[in-house]
């Protein structure tokens, strides 16, 4: 069996063996809960490192750990964005019938596509649905059982959802070194799936190509702009919202760039940035009131939270989802710390028990600030149930159970010094990354109706959640190997299991990265119980992932490149004068 299938979920490898440095606490309790009338110890974490036998009482060692807050909450909470004026609004809707007029008096299949194309990364999909899919289905029906002309309109209508061949990209050595139709190539290969080995070869080739290009240009036109980004990062891979705020740009430069469309694109970007405002302050009042940030253990990274729910689904409409995927986000940041720095492992059995039971009265022995640990995450799961309207918080519990479960697993590897393997690892750390809790939870504020069919498959974790899951602990792994030295990584792993060295265990885990995306793309044309625009949205956890750790880890390093992201998409607006 490859290394990439996982065995079964929370398998339990936990010998004897323990390890020596700890974490000591000492708190002070300073305020009381307002919702559960606990006391709240702040602000006097100390480290410490000691040689002595440990027992069930000692604190689990953290190789990382920074609590500190670079984002200032009170400033966030006073934008105030012009763009909600209804003045923007109406320019929008006129800019949209302009842009509207040209795509549907466009009848060049090539220019079709290549509009979309411009839409797409523009970050004005939304705002034609009808008209792409008309085309695209167009396209298709007068292609049925014939070959593709291009490999833009084979990765178009795969990402879109239509079952097309390959047979395009037969004769792509035969390609005249047209550099457009190279990077073409390119990113189309990255829609691959098992099997396709023509993709594969296609991918080495124009790679090869495109690397050459690079190396022999020095302008910095829109072409080696173009080229240089897909080789950072296919656009297969990119989160949607981002690199909407980089085409914009881009764009600009293009020789013939439609002036209707590039307007539109920075004024409803900055209107739905206004948008991303309101929502955010809505998330950061809920953190206000819960008394977590006055935790001292806990690391406060509701922005990067935030800004990872834009990635997810970036729609003005879908404010409810952005909202509850970053209070879940930052209560399974405070779940992790929880089980990797604050708790002593007899503590980490309890909480695990009262979350599985769901039981506060199981936390009765337990310190105050783990206490209310569980009740903002109780409370929270409870507006959850209210606001969606269906009877869904025995599923939503137990996927929080899972969760504890297994980081108690990682707490224990940890406690006893236990070093896995490569497939252990994975079969234990794709769900402690958190996004199968996120993603389970996320469609109950995606889908217009949830059916019994749906439900049942999400209870089981399918695949495609497990594969955006395993990207994400990968890429993770990759970027923090060096710094997570004394906890087990992918990295690491693979490492002490075969005795390769760090660039071929690095290689080793790229390879895997390839491979689960390979998989992952197959749910692009596989009939499935789940809506094709949540499938987009697991694909999307893959794709912030790539976004959080390009230059390291940009969750809980927040002075990494990351912070500028942020900054870029939720409080600058684009330069947009309005025209009458």
């Amino acid at each position: 069996m490859a290394v990439y299938q996982l065995p079964p979920l929370l398998s339990n490898f936990c010998p004897s063996t323990k390890l020596i440095p700890v974490e000591i606490r000492k708190f002070s309790v300073v305020k009381t809960h307002k919702r559960c009338n606990i006391h709240v110890p702040v602000r006097h974490f100390i480290r410490n490192v000691i040689a002595n036998e440990l027992d069930d009482h000692t604190t689990i060692p953290s190789s990382e750990y920074k609590p500190s807050n670079i984002w200032v909450y009170d400033y966030i909470q006073s934008l105030d964005s012009k763009y909600l004026e209804e003045t923007y609004a109406k320019q929008r809707d006129k800019l949209k019938e302009e842009v509207r007029r040209i795509v549907d008096n466009m009848v060049n299949p090539l220019h079709q596509l290549e509009l979309i194309e411009v839409i797409q990364r523009l970050g004005l999909c939304h705002h034609f649905k009808d008209e792409i899919n008309r085309i695209l289905d167009d396209v298709y029906k007068k292609n049925a059982g014939g070959k593709l002309r291009n490999s833009l309109e084979f990765r178009l209508l795969r990402q879109h959802g239509y079952n097309v061949s390959t047979e395009v990209f037969n004769s792509f050595h035969n390609e005249n070194n047209n550099i457009k139709e190279m990077l073409s190539l390119y990113e189309a290969s990255y829609l691959s799936i098992e099997g396709e080995t023509i993709l594969d070869e296609a991918k080495d080739f124009t790679r090869k190509y495109l690397k050459e290009f690079v190396l022999n240009i020095n302008e910095d036109d829109y072409m080696s702009l173009l080229v240089r980004h897909a080789l950072e990062i296919p656009l297969h891979w990119r989160m949607h919202r981002l690199e909407a705020w980089w085409f914009i740009d881009i764009y600009e430069r293009f020789p013939n760039a439609n002036p209707f469309l590039l307007d539109l694109a920075k004024l409803d970007f900055n209107i739905i940035q206004a948008t991303h405002q309101e929502d955010l302050k809505l998330a950061l009042s809920w953190w206000r009131t819960t008394e977590l940030e006055n935790l001292s253990f806990v690391r406060d990274r509701l922005m990067e939270s935030f800004f990872s729910s834009v990635g997810m689904a970036y729609e003005p409409h879908l404010g409810d989802f952005r909202r509850f995927f970053a209070i879940i986000t930052q209560l399974i940041t405070v779940t992790d710390d929880v089980y990797d720095v604050r708790g002593t492992l007899e503590e980490l059995k309890i909480f695990t028990d009262a979350v599985d039971r769901w039981d506060m009265n199981v936390m009765d022995n337990l310190p105050d600030d783990l206490k209310i640990c569980f009740c903002a995450l109780s409370n929270f799961e409870n507006e959850v149930a209210s606001k969606i309207g269906a009877n869904i918080i025995p599923s939503m519990r137990k996927v929080w159970a899972d969760y504890t479960k297994v980081i108690l697993a990682e707490a224990k590897w940890n406690f006893n010094g236990y070093k896995p393997t490569l497939q252990e690892h994975l079969a234990n750390t794709w769900f402690s990354t958190g996004i199968p809790v996120t993603l389970f939870q996320a469609y109950f504020s995606l889908a217009n109706s949830i059916t019994k069919e749906s439900l049942d498959c999400l209870e089981k974790y399918p695949d495609i959640i497990r594969c955006s899951s395993v990207i994400f602990r990968l890429v993770d792994d990759l970027v923090t190997f060096s710094d997570e030295s004394e906890t087990p990584t992918t990295v690491w792993c693979y490492m002490n299991e075969t005795g390769a060295s760090e660039k071929q265990a690095k290689e080793k885990i790229r390879f895997l990265i390839e491979k689960t995306w390979k998989e992952m793309n197959k749910y692009l044309i596989t009939n499935s119980p789940l809506p094709h625009a949540y499938i987009e949205v697991v694909m999307n956890a893959a794709r912030v992932s790539l976004c959080l750790y390009e230059h390291g880890d940009g969750f809980t390093d927040q002075e990494t490149e990351i912070k500028e992201k942020i900054l870029s998409l939720i409080s600058k607006p684009i330069p947009f004068i309005i025209t009458e």
